[in-house]
């Protein structure tokens, strides 16, 4: 169904509760991370999580205070570094910090490398850090993974170690999500039960690219799968569109 057949704000609102608002800029300041969680409880239906880097916890936190919007932060990001000490000791401090989700990247140059063992060895060090209620999210790099085959190499090791989301990317390589890449981790996902959610990110900044990701998701899984459990989409292009979109009047 196109989304001129639907209601364009019930989606956008939709897709708002499904969004981790995203900002990871290496120059990011306390001000703009302030000024990015009042949009985040301002807009129109609150996002699921406003994701920042680990230095940015306390000033998300006590800019969330009072709402139900998670902080969620990101470790071993963006390099996806093979050390599962240093992965270890980044997601205590994360938690530790206030952190209610976190965001690992997958050793991914470890996989292309054939050493699977070392990116699993990470994934399970990262998987025993967190508590069994704080949701951890894999990122895979699917554009430097490159072949179906290599993706879901990387999904099983995610299911495999008991995850909570299979994500895309991190959004600092030159291919970031695609259609193509999306379909083979939910493929995965959905044989494995579909209890692990999937998390779109990178490059997506239309309400039409975000309803791309959501229809494949519940063509695959289920209309009604998509819950903020199972379903995210992380940006930051995107928030603005959606805000808009979700608070025209009817």
């Amino acid at each position: 169904m196109s989304i001129d057949a639907r209601s364009p704000r019930a989606l956008a609102a939709r897709l708002l509760s499904l969004l981790d608002l995203t900002s990871l800029g290496e120059d990011d300041t306390s001000a703009q991370i302030e000024a990015l969680c009042r949009s985040a409880v301002a807009a129109p239906r609150l996002p699921a999580a406003v994701c920042v880097y680990p230095e940015h916890i306390t000033t998300a936190r006590r800019c969330l205070q009072g709402t139900e919007v998670k902080v969620a932060t990101v470790v071993n990001f963006p390099d996806g570094g093979s050390d599962p000490t240093r992965v270890e000791r980044e997601t205590r401090r994360a938690l530790a910090a206030g952190a209610d989700e976190i965001d690992l990247v997958l050793p991914y140059r470890a996989l292309l490398d054939g050493d699977a063992a070392c990116a699993r060895t990470v994934v399970r060090s990262c998987r025993a850090a967190c508590t069994d209620d704080v949701p951890l999210k894999l990122i895979l790099e699917t554009g430097v993974l490159g072949t179906p085959e290599l993706i879901r190499a990387a999904c099983a090791i995610g299911l495999e170690e008991g995850v909570d989301f299979l994500k895309t990317s991190t959004g600092k390589v030159p291919v970031n999500a695609t259609v193509q890449a999306a379909a083979v981790i939910l493929d995965a996902i959905a044989a494995a039960g579909g209890r692990c959610g999937f998390k779109a990110a990178g490059g997506i900044r239309t309400l039409a690219d975000a309803v791309t990701y959501l229809d494949l998701a519940e063509a695959r899984l289920g209309v009604g799968w998509s819950d903020p459990a199972h379903f995210r989409i992380g940006a930051s292009a995107l928030f603005g569109e959606l805000a808009t979109i979700a608070s025209a009047k009817a």
